[in-house]
């Protein structure tokens, strides 16, 4: 296995464009797991590590973008700044896995449990992406994600950051599994407010084959919120037929983590439950 090493983003972005075959590593959370256990076998790795231009966030005109080497515990130490994906963040494995994880590699994973995509997805977020000579591509998540643990990235192509608008409300995320730490999402949910459009965004993961998005849910829950009171909460009957809306959206599959019935189920209580401590929040 040949392995490269650059410091920069052209340097590694050239490295790419003469050896397709090198797969980007960063964290290795995803990647390295793969290998060690014999299911892949990449005939090189091309170490993004010591790429400088992948690390960080920066804010500009009510934007803010995050690049791809960002670890998720930078992230979840920014909750002020990054509201719901820092809650995802923290779900991430153990906080060894979340010094290491980051989040470019979650989105090349690009799986539908990945916990790090719902936020994006509730975000309206873009992915960055570029190519040797100074090509650029900015792809809605929508585009990026093309499948379960597919994207639109070409062969010489490599992920450059996530950027998105500032959300104008709260937001929450959180996930179910078998058990409270280190797990896959039996499902993961992201509820976000947006006060200046008056809008509610409802994003799900492993509940299909891409992260989905409750559009009647988010048009039922954005029609019934009193966006003039700040205090206003949502009846419980009101909840329900939310999180029944959401979790009608659902395509899931039966595997060892879950059954699709209780995944369904699952989606149902935690959109329910995350609508109402978004309001909580919006009083606050």
């Amino acid at each position: 296995m040949d392995a490269y090493a650059p410091h920069s983003l052209e340097e590694a972005l050239e490295v790419k464009a003469a050896h397709h075959e090198a797969r980007p590593v960063a964290g290795g959370t995803d990647l390295m797991v793969e290998v060690n256990f014999g299911r892949l076998h990449p005939p090189a790795l091309l170490d993004l590590s010591r790429v400088g231009e992948l690390a960080g966030w920066r804010r500009s005109n009510g934007s803010v973008f995050v690049g791809a080497g960002t670890t998720f515990a930078e992230i979840a130490a920014e909750r002020g700044l990054f509201g719901a994906l820092a809650d995802a963040a923290l779900t991430v494995g153990s906080p060894e896995i979340r010094n290491r994880a980051t989040l470019g590699g979650n989105l090349a994973t690009a799986s539908p449990a990945g916990d790090g995509i719902p936020p994006l997805a509730a975000f309206d977020a873009d992915i960055l992406v570029a190519a040797a000579g100074g090509a650029r591509r900015r792809l809605p998540w929508t585009t990026f994600f093309s499948g379960p643990k597919q994207t639109a990235l070409e062969h010489d192509e490599l992920i450059v950051g996530a950027e998105w608008k500032l959300p104008t409300g709260p937001g929450s995320f959180a996930k179910i599994g078998p058990r409270n730490a280190n797990v896959i999402a039996v499902t993961g949910v992201c509820v976000q407010l947006e006060e200046d459009s008056r809008s509610v965004h409802v994003a799900l993961g492993s509940v299909g084959p891409k992260v989905l998005r409750a559009r009647n849910a988010e048009a039922f829950a954005a029609a019934a919120i009193d966006w003039d009171d700040p205090t206003a909460l949502l009846s419980p009957e009101e909840l329900a037929v939310f999180g029944n809306l959401a979790a009608a959206v659902a395509t899931p599959i039966d595997d060892v983590r879950g059954s699709a019935d209780y995944r369904r189920h699952a989606v149902a209580q935690l959109s329910r439950r995350l609508l109402a401590w978004t309001l909580e929040d919006r009083r606050c």
